[in-house]
């Protein structure tokens, strides 16, 4: 406890000042401005400003990071809400009763309870980050080669399942990842790997290009060939002012979702889905008899408010693992990972104490980011309803020239910018077909990573392979890696027959 409330003294020590302040302000602006237009996420966006990592200082980049993170969770209630477009996954849940609301006059106060309940939600799972995370470290402490060879199993698992939809889909994606991170120079034999002669290759297959194409280049390909040129209708926003009886309904389902969404963040692959409907759920049945028809008629605020504050709980959770124990569980998550790897650092148990001043200025500056957030989205929620005015094709075409721009800045490489293109068609094709992208990144940045992970359990057991299953820990993470692949195929059978 009081090592985290010294670290965040030191933390806000450095946010505040004038240039942290600046990247904090440009991050959560852009974050905002990303989350309003749909379809366009904090993946995408991370990935589009990866280059800059080569330019900018570590600090001032990942706050610019968060802040983008941050303020996507809040712009996607502005679409689900005004176009009943959810921009991200997270989002579904409150367009069911935030359309409703919009429709019936009310997109003012449903705008603001989301809004609120962002900033709630975000401090509090901020406040999980700050306090939990040098616990869960001391916990990742004890743990050996072999238990995290078994705890990246788990990882590749379960994000390849959850968010493939189908294991098999999510678990192709990942074997494609895993190939490309074996490219390049095995750093045991020094032989090279899968190179196919071109020299650009010995060094590997960089991590930001890889994510750039998949996340840039592939979705805007795919929303380009997907979408129409036709501007959508957008709904008045109105008065924003929420009533005494708005506020009272909100307050519970404000706190309520917060508390439910932070672990789910946490958990490999939880997600932001589960928890919003699991809050929303709670809430249809907590509400009271005189507000329940609202649900599913005119839009009842708890429907909006609750979920809402769940998905940006359940965001900031995701930071967790990947700050902690270097495992990524969700597609934003392995990018900022790849972007910790451009600087040379590993994120893991030993991030807290290596680079301990980075890591409080980055969990201060969220906390910061928060209260930005909130300045920025109830003033200026008309502006974010204009933005969703932009043309897609003007939309698309910048996108693609600042993904070329940048990624041909990082190594003033045509083979690069080759690389580029081939693996954002391919990516496009994977969108085409329900293959999800994220499983490669994670399978390129975990696959070098667990590679040397099994090498040194080996090594320690002189090559018993049974070392995995004979360590207590990294049996239980096998075995829940194995309920995760095979469980839910044995409950629809035992379900079907």
């Amino acid at each position: 406890m009081m090592d985290s409330i010294a670290g965040l003294q030191l933390g806000f020590a450095n946010a505040l000042t004038l240039g942290n302040l600046g990247w904090a302000l440009l991050g959560c602006f852009l974050g905002t401005a990303i989350g309003v237009l749909p379809g366009i996420g904090p993946a995408l966006t991370i990935a589009l400003l990866l280059p800059i990592t080569f330019k900018v200082e570590a600090t001032g980049a990942f706050i610019l990071f968060c802040g983008v993170f941050y303020g996507a969770m809040y712009g996607g209630s502005t679409t689900s809400i005004l176009l009943n477009t959810p921009g991200e996954s997270g989002s579904i849940i409150t367009a069911l009763e935030g359309a409703k609301m919009a429709r019936n006059g009310r997109a003012g106060p449903a705008l603001a309870t989301a809004a609120i309940g962002s900033f709630i939600a975000g401090t509090i799972g901020t406040l999980g980050i700050s306090f939990l995370g040098p616990v869960v470290v001391d916990l990742a402490l004890r743990l050996g080669p072999a238990e995290y060879f078994s705890l990246m199993v788990l990882c590749f698992v379960t994000v390849s399942a959850v968010l493939g939809g189908s294991a098999l889909r999510g678990l192709t994606s990942l074997f494609f990842g895993l190939l490309l991170g074996l490219v390049g120079i095995d750093l045991q034999t020094g032989q090279p790997r899968m190179t196919l002669g071109v020299p650009e290759l010995l060094d590997g297959v960089n991590v930001v290009l890889v994510a750039v194409a998949l996340f840039a280049v592939g979705e805007t390909l795919y929303m380009a060939w997907r979408h129409t040129n036709e501007a959508p209708q957008v709904r008045q926003v109105g008065s924003i002012m929420m009533s005494r009886e708005d506020w009272r309904r909100s307050i519970g389902p404000w706190f309520r979702g917060s508390l439910l969404g932070f672990p789910f963040g946490v958990m490999p692959a939880g997600g932001t889905e589960m928890p919003t409907m699991l809050s929303y759920y709670a809430e249809r049945k907590l509400v009271k008899p005189e507000h329940a028809k609202e649900f599913g008629t005119t839009g009842a605020i708890e429907g909006v408010a609750g979920p809402e504050a769940a998905n940006n709980a359940a965001a900031a959770g995701i930071l967790v693992p990947m700050l902690t124990l270097g495992l990524p569980t969700s597609a934003t998550a392995a990018i900022m990972l790849s972007a910790f790897q451009s600087y040379g650092i590993n994120p893991g148990p030993l991030l807290f104490e290596q680079q301990g001043v980075l890591v409080w200025t980055l969990i201060a500056s969220l906390y910061i980011a928060n209260i930005m957030l909130v300045v920025l989205n109830l003033p200026l929620v008309g502006l974010w309803a204009r933005i969703l005015k932009v043309p897609q094709p003007q939309l698309y075409a910048g996108i693609l020239v600042f993904a070329t721009i940048g990624t041909y800045g990082i190594s003033n490489s045509v083979t690069d910018l080759v690389l580029l293109y081939v693996i954002g068609i391919i990516g496009m094709f994977m969108r085409r077909f329900d293959f999800p992208t994220a499983p490669v990144v994670i399978g390129m940045i975990l696959g070098p990573m667990a590679e040397q992970a099994m090498r040194q359990a080996l090594t320690i057991s002189e090559g018993d392979w049974t070392t995995f299953a004979t360590r207590p820990v990294s049996l239980v993470i096998l075995l829940l890696a194995a309920t995760a692949l095979v469980g839910p195929r044995l409950y629809r059978a035992i379900r079907s027959g």
